[in-house]
């Protein structure tokens, strides 16, 4: 029935209503439910390719470079996101959040669509390969990998062989990158998501670009494997003294937003307190491993925040790990 609609449609003129006066009745009822059968067809076509090209409209691509400062440049691909620096004398890149996905071979495109210098550097955030593997195409441009000497102890036990060893560690607290007229410092501020976390800060542009422990309005990820307590308190409000106006985080916030300012630092400390106090609290009465008891533990003042439904009662579960086992 489809195929003689179209070939109506497309081969036939009109039905003229002299032509449909001069038919019979059983041939006036097919005509008209073979009128009214390619007009739902167009109707439904017409539904179906809006709705298309408003999903299609709607879905973000799959990578996307945005310009934050002078030079300074964010590079996402999915829901990670890396920085980079182009300088005179070459390009300073981090993360190649390259795991199991070709985003390396995106991220260096996009970086030749800013400049044609070399890049010279790549600095790895930390040891975890979601944001660190696949960093080979840039190996292939003979750039240095620098990382924290942990992450490239780490690295070097796994040995997992999409991701490439470290040329150059951060041995003690700072280690400056001096790149044409840009100075980029690597503060190792102790433990914290990880024993190998950097905080790349920009003195000039005042910016920093720091991994997975400071979210945008998010409680902290699932169970806080690899989380150090109390450290990253500790960590967090060394990050908050230093000078700096702009955060560069590992994953875009909600909404799709890139960056944050200080406050989110701050946030992020409040709530790691006030879970820490709640969950002290709650070990003292003997409740923690009670899973209605993590379950039934709330954080109102949170209750915003993107994940607060699924991984609150596991950030529970690893503060009862540090008040309960010391771990």
């Amino acid at each position: 029935m489809l195929v003689r609609i179209l070939e109506r449609e497309t081969l036939s003129p009109a039905l003229s209503y002299d032509k449909f006066a001069q038919l019979r009745p059983a041939e006036r009822i097919e005509a008209m439910e073979d009128m009214m059968l390619r007009r739902l067809f167009i109707l439904t076509s017409a539904i179906l390719m809006t709705t298309a090209a408003t999903a299609q409209a709607q879905t973000p691509p799959p990578f996307a470079t945005t310009k934050v400062a002078d030079n300074v440049y964010i590079f996402r691909y999915g829901g990670h996101q890396s920085m980079f620096i182009v300088t005179s004398q070459g390009v300073i890149a981090t993360d190649p959040i390259g795991l199991r996905r070709p985003a390396a071979k995106a991220y260096i495109e996009e970086i030749q669509k800013v400049t044609k210098v070399p890049i010279k550097y790549v600095i790895y955030s930390h040891s975890h390969l979601d944001h660190i593997a696949g960093g080979q195409p840039f190996k292939d441009q003979k750039a240095v990998f620098v990382a924290h000497k942990n992450a490239k102890a780490r690295l070097q036990q796994i040995n997992a062989p999409d991701t490439v060893i470290p040329d150059q560690t951060v041995d003690g607290p700072r280690k400056d990158i001096k790149l044409g007229d840009t100075t980029l410092e690597l503060h190792y501020v102790g433990k914290n998501h990880s024993d190998s976390t950097l905080v790349m800060r920009l003195p000039k542009e005042k910016i920093i670009f720091t991994v997975d422990w400071i979210p945008l309005s998010a409680v902290q990820f699932r169970n806080m494997a690899d989380n150090y307590v109390p450290d990253i308190m500790e960590g967090l409000a060394k990050v908050i003294a230093m000078d700096w106006e702009t955060l560069i985080p590992g994953h875009p916030g909600p909404g799709g937003k890139q960056t944050g300012t200080k406050d989110d630092a701050r946030n992020a400390l409040s709530y790691l307190q006030d879970l820490s106090a709640a969950v002290k609290q709650l070990a003292s009465e003997g409740k923690c491993y009670n899973n209605d008891a993590m379950r039934e533990l709330k954080l109102p003042k949170y209750e915003g925040w993107t994940n607060y439904g699924p991984f609150l009662s596991m950030n529970v579960e690893r503060f009862c790990d540090f008040y309960n086992r010391g771990i």
